[in-house]
């Protein structure tokens, strides 16, 4: 399987798994909306554009300009993500999931430019 390949698996997984929870108000999801300051109707809809990134990357093989702007699209939600915590100054171990997912998502773009080239 191809570094590709699996960048996108992954990404997928992340960004389909929270968008669903999200969406779902599931587990700590009102906690963390309220404590970044949203309401769950705002999570929910953050969690909708995650669903959609996601499906965006996952047609990579097929669609690769739509994969790419699900990619740029999932990094402007990863920004405003860092950008919230560091506001509610929340210390490291809550940035770096953020930063992490923003480093795939980067990577995975990186990929697809140079496989459009």
């Amino acid at each position: 399987m191809s570094l590709t390949a699996v960048l996108t698996c992954l990404i997928v997984l992340i960004f389909a798994l929270l968008g669903a929870t999200k969406i779902m108000a599931a587990g700590p999801m009102p906690e963390l909306a309220a404590h970044a300051g949203f309401t769950v109707t705002a999570y929910r809809w953050i969690g909708a554009l995650e669903l959609a990134g996601a499906v965006g990357v996952a047609l990579a093989p097929v669609l690769p300009l739509l994969a790419g702007l699900a990619g740029v699209g999932l990094l402007i939600l990863l920004a405003g993500a860092v950008t919230t915590h560091v506001r509610k100054k929340d210390r490291l171990p809550k940035l770096v999931p953020a930063m992490v997912c923003a480093a795939l998502v980067t990577c995975h773009l990186v990929r697809l430019a140079g496989a459009g080239s």
